[in-house]
């Protein structure tokens, strides 16, 4: 197949994992006969460097006729000044609402390599498997905000319509897992998480009666979520719970470094990225994890390009490189691989242990 897919590296180790993870992408079109066109472009305090916006109308022009957008990172220290009026956040969060983008989705699945590297006790992540599906384009981040010498205030809002088709989302996902939505709210408090409690409610019974439905408010989930992880398949909540609590969710698996995300809507492009941050403290020393920027690859690969097998098959190798102790130093500190060795590993077992194009022959 032929696809054409914008690459953003962004900000702080951005360039550095995305690198990684666009030469697993080159590796798959060679060993499986697709051509990936790739276009690069700024986002971000990058772009803000470089024009004085953090996203740039090309580089939004770019992504409305990609067929998926890889993203690496955004943000630092050099425009994090909260009195700015142009933050590279913003370029994110726009690109987010102008495709479309209103459900993200964070797996999280504990390698038994990693498991000493996460603060919980093993046993309680052996076989871990839940997906977490954040709104993403409504809420407070998006809401009304308004600021004076006294006082400030950020208006959270959400429609009935925003709700369902996120709710539905995670609903579809479920049948393909193991049928369990678990809707986190803060309904005894927010009038906004009454809505979503009855609107989740409604469309779970009258659209999806073989799914399970459950809810969770958020503070009692961010405990179970740590006590009890494998109490949970598929996990759906609004854009700020979401955000918080699927970085609480990356501890289960020892690191932010492995966990990718998809940013998906109901067109066709997906956005791409890594959880993690920019971490500036790390960035240009050659030491940051990009094994959730390659990750972030498969599920484009699955969600955008509808290529499972090839998918599976970089999540396959990213698990080998895994299981031979190739680890970057928020895992390992004491024996740490670099980006570079670690990429070398998974292009290796890429290369050796996947036959997608034998099976599909």
């Amino acid at each position: 197949m032929h696809a054409e897919i914008v690459v953003l590296p962004g900000d702080g180790i951005g360039p550095e994992v995305t690198a990684a993870a666009v030469a697993v992408l080159r590796a798959v079109g060679e060993r499986y006969r697709h051509r990936f066109t790739l276009h690069e472009h700024a986002i971000g305090g990058a772009a803000i460097d470089a024009c004085g916006e953090p996203l740039p109308e090309k580089t939004l022009t770019a992504c409305r006729y990609a067929d998926a957008v890889l993203l690496g990172a955004v943000g630092g220290p050099k425009w994090s000044d909260p009195r700015a009026k142009v933050r590279p956040e913003q370029g994110l969060l726009a690109l987010r609402k102008a495709l479309g983008l209103y459900a993200n989705l964070r797996p999280v699945r504990p390698h038994p390599a990693t498991l000493g590297a996460a603060p919980i006790k093993p046993h309680l992540l052996s076989g871990v498997d839940l997906l977490v599906v954040r709104e993403l384009t409504g809420g407070i981040y998006f809401g009304d905000k308004t600021r004076d010498a006294d006082s400030a205030s950020d208006v959270c809002r959400y429609s009935v319509g925003e709700i369902e088709r996120v709710v539905r989302r995670a609903c579809e996902l479920a049948r393909r897992r193991r049928g369990h939505v678990t809707s986190v709210d803060k309904a005894n408090v927010l009038e906004t998480s009454r809505l979503w409690r009855e609107t989740a409610t409604r469309v779970a019974r009258d659209e999806f009666p073989d799914i399970v439905l459950e809810h969770q408010l958020v503070d009692s989930m961010a405990m179970h979520l740590l006590s009890r992880p494998r109490a949970f398949d598929v996990v759906v909540t609004e854009n700020m719970f979401g955000d918080i609590l699927t970085d609480e969710a990356s501890m289960l698996a020892g690191s932010m470094g492995l966990l990718p995300s998809a940013s998906l809507g109901d067109e066709r492009v997906g956005l791409y990225e890594p959880i993690h941050g920019s971490a500036p403290d790390i960035a240009g020393r050659g030491i940051a994890n990009p094994c959730g920027a390659i990750l972030s690859v498969a599920m484009l690969l699955r969600h955008s390009l509808g290529l499972a097998l090839e998918a599976d098959c970089v999540e396959q190798a990213v698990s080998a490189a895994l299981d031979a102790g190739v680890l970057t130093a928020d895992l390992a500190p004491a024996r740490a691989a670099s980006t570079a060795q670690v990429t070398a590993a998974v292009l290796e077992h890429l290369t050796a242990d996947c036959h997608v194009a034998e099976l599909r022959d």
